[in-house]
């Protein structure tokens, strides 16, 4: 199954300023991060952030926020009890007109699964918070893409600990790469210039 530009999400887990120094590769992973929000753009698909702790580990790195729709503190590790889930999958929009007054059986059902079920994330620290939000992601029953080459931990060992409880848990391993290549499927789209800039 190949990922889906107009069926995708991107959710970008703590890249602050306080934290990165200290997480191995920290650079490379931030900048694979701006890489796919910035493509992301391009293809109009949603980007959200999160930041952990704010007060305590500063704000996300600027230019990555200012590429993400919306950015959501939080101090749960995982950020889908402080509301992500309701950010990828909004409320069912109430019926119109008389619906209500037809017979159960003539009302259209309300549509519960999300416009856009995959979600691709990438952040830090890959065994914590990102390993937390991206399981109970998928207990919710998105489908989850794992930008490994865009994620980071203090260690390799947490980090690659983590990847091998995604993958059996569930997730798909990938690249930036893989998933710029993926949302585009072509080289005839018109985004292909600008995602080439954004590779070399």
């Amino acid at each position: 199954m190949l990922l889906d530009a107009t069926e995708s999400q991107l959710v970008l887990i703590d890249y602050q300023d306080k934290l990165m120094p200290v997480i191995h590769d920290g650079e490379q992973a931030l900048a694979n991060a701006i890489k796919l929000a910035k493509l992301a753009q391009l293809m109009e698909v949603p980007v959200w952030g999160t930041e952990q702790n704010p007060s305590r580990l500063g704000l996300n790195n600027a230019e990555l926020k200012a590429l993400c729709n919306k950015t959501l503190e939080k101090m749960y590790f995982s950020a889908v009890p402080e509301g992500l889930g309701e950010w990828l999958r909004p409320p069912a929009k109430p019926q119109g007109g008389n619906a209500r007054s037809l017979p159960k059986h003539l009302q259209k059902p309300q549509q519960q699964a999300p416009e856009r079920n995959m979600v691709v994330i990438a952040g830090c620290e890959t065994h914590v918070c990102l390993l937390q939000t991206a399981l109970e992601l998928l207990e919710e029953e998105f489908d989850v893409w794992v930008v490994t080459d865009a994620c980071g931990s203090r260690t390799e060992r947490n980090r690659d600990a983590a990847f091998d409880r995604l993958a059996g848990a569930g997730a798909e391993l990938v690249t930036t790469e893989m998933v710029m290549f993926e949302w585009l499927r072509t080289c005839e789209d018109p985004a292909f210039k600008d995602m080439l800039a954004l590779v070399k």
